[in-house]
């Protein structure tokens, strides 16, 4: 996906930990995911439709 903007309004998970921190943050429509303790290593883009259903899949555990 091609984002026209840079990503804004970045917010550490509540989930990270010390060792394991990843930022979210807005993009025209979706989210840009990025390392917290790596950031010059770039993110990568979701659009709301992919981000939506990663989340919803979290929530009902479909990854463990």
């Amino acid at each position: 996906m091609t984002v026209s903007h840079n990503p804004e309004n970045w917010r550490k998970s509540s989930r990270s930990s010390k060792t394991s921190c990843v930022e979210v943050g807005r993009v025209n429509d979706g989210a840009a995911v990025r390392d917290t303790k790596n950031r010059t290593a770039g993110y990568f883009t979701t659009t709301e439709q992919q981000w939506s259903a990663f989340i919803h899949a979290v929530k009902t555990d479909q990854f463990n």
